[in-house]
């Protein structure tokens, strides 16, 4: 099986998200902030991408879950900014 650059998208989707959960475990980035919601939703979509190559449901419900959670807690940063 060839690595493709569907590959690529998901496997820097992960880890974006690994850095963002890594660096809210060290306490280096508030969870709640915009960054790592970024790097969260962003990372998730890359994986949901990947999911393109080869789809899998429950690849698909997790990133799904995270994306949607990621983008609200965008939302309710940029709510409470008003």
């Amino acid at each position: 099986m060839a690595f493709t650059p569907l590959d690529a998208i998901g496997l820097v989707g992960v880890a974006m998200m690994l850095v963002a959960y890594g660096l809210a475990i060290a306490r280096r980035l508030d969870p709640v902030r915009p960054p790592a919601l970024l790097l969260n939703l962003v990372g998730s979509l890359g994986v949901l991408v990947s999911l393109f190559g080869a789809f899998n449901w429950s690849a698909a419900v997790i990133e799904s879950a995270w994306a949607l959670i990621a983008a609200g807690g965008l939302l309710r940063w940029a709510a409470r900014r008003r």
